[in-house]
């Protein structure tokens, strides 16, 4: 049996919309309103935020924000390596994407000679850098940080100096670089890219599980597939944005996308992946209550985080 614990981390200075960071309470209403005592069956730790940033103007264009982003992957990387040495499980529940670099960060910190994988759930890749973001919100950016990726074949902005030196920074916590491999990722529900993106999917031969794949061959042969991808990894860190579903259900988030996850598609994957004794940190993030009706998207993704946790309880 796993003991968990739940991380909150309301930062929402990575998105372009505003909002994510009420996401956690929206996801704990969800609890109440389903009656459920999740959240008091845990310990949980909020690590706190410069989301006062919000109010001020933006410093660095084309990586917003961005001193703000580093100090929260500092705590961030920091709670989770705890977290890990103290024998539990990390529940991250966070506002934007941004933030999970810092989550990468800190489970290779508190296991450094471990190889890490990532099962990235989300419509979009996460893999832009100053040199190449088309909006500068750092939420599309965490993966290039573990990835230490500048892409500078594509580069189409020249940061200033500070910005550059904010960014290595970044991709330097916990003094391991790069965090991760390429071919220790795995997409699915990918489906939202820029040509920067694709360009280092193919470089790299990422693997890719698109919808129409987890529709075709089914929750339980994707599972397989991913798992038998990252065979070679000691530790899987499972990060899940709720954009990953399709956009009439997702309305609650950010940036959400047409053809995406079925509900119980995501819960029944998630829920076979968690099944894996390999994985080691799961993440739910990008809900944004205040795009949404009736609290929806916090109750499928407070759905989907109880079947997944009590797998976990019971591995």
């Amino acid at each position: 049996m796993r003991n968990i614990k739940i991380i909150e981390v309301r930062s929402e200075i990575g998105a372009g919309t505003r909002g994510a960071s009420l996401g956690i309470d929206a996801i704990r209403i969800a609890a109440l309103d389903f009656m459920s005592s999740f959240f008091v069956n845990f310990p949980s730790e909020v690590v706190e935020t410069e989301n006062r940033l919000l109010y001020e103007p933006v410093a660095s264009p084309y990586a917003k924000r961005i001193q703000g982003i580093l100090t929260m992957y500092e705590r961030v990387s920091k709670t989770v390596c705890d977290t890990l040495k103290s024998g539990l499980f990390p529940l991250v529940l966070a506002g934007d994407h941004s933030t999970a670099g810092g989550t990468i960060a800190g489970i290779r910190m508190a296991k450094p000679k471990n190889r890490l994988g990532v099962i990235w759930i989300d419509a979009h890749a996460d893999m832009h850098s100053p040199y190449t973001t088309p909006s500068g919100n750092m939420h599309g950016m965490p993966l290039s940080t573990a990835l230490a990726e500048d892409n500078l074949d594509n580069q189409v902005h020249n940061p200033d100096q500070h910005t550059i030196d904010l960014w290595n920074k970044l991709k330097n916590i916990g003094k391991i670089q790069p965090k991760i491999r390429p071919d220790d990722i795995v997409f699915i529900g990918l489906r939202d890219f820029e040509k920067e993106e694709e360009y280092l999917i193919k470089k790299y031969g990422i693997k890719v599980i698109p919808v129409q794949e987890v529709r075709r061959k089914g929750v339980e042969n994707v599972v397989r597939q991913a798992m038998m991808h990252l065979s070679n990894c000691d530790d899987i860190y499972v990060s899940f944005d709720v954009d990953s579903l399709d956009s009439s259900i997702s309305r609650g988030t950010g940036t959400p996308v047409s053809n995406g996850l079925k509900e119980k598609e995501a819960e029944d994957m998630i829920a076979s992946i968690m099944q894996h004794h390999k994985i080691c940190c799961f993440e739910v993030t990008e809900v944004n209550p205040t795009l949404d009706k009736e609290n929806m998207m916090a109750e499928i993704a407070f759905n989907i985080l109880q079947r997944s946790v009590n797998l976990l309880l019971m591995n």
